[in-house]
């Protein structure tokens, strides 16, 4: 007997729990500064990054990237060059 390819795998035990960059709301930089600064981080399209842009700018804060804990903290280093205002927060 084969085993069920479409048997839902917990991926957990193998990558470890994902973690979120939450990114914040920020008056202080342009949209296409925070735009550009997204899509340099996470390697994002620049629609993708506008989108998460846009989400922080209206509701507050936007999940601007999700994965393991060392890459978001590579992507929260990057974020912060220009002092954008993020957190990690597990997923």
């Amino acid at each position: 007997m084969t085993e069920d390819p479409l048997k839902e795998v917990d991926v957990t035990s193998i990558l470890g729990n994902p973690y979120n960059v939450v990114l914040y709301n920020d008056d202080s930089h342009a949209c296409d500064e925070v735009q550009a600064q997204v899509v340099k981080a996470t390697g994002c399209s620049m629609e993708r990054a506008y989108k998460i842009m846009n989400e922080a700018h209206t509701n507050g804060r936007a999940i601007a990237y999700t994965g393991g804990k060392e890459r978001c903290e590579l992507v929260e280093s990057i974020l912060a060059e220009i002092k954008l205002m993020t957190k990690i927060e597990q997923a």
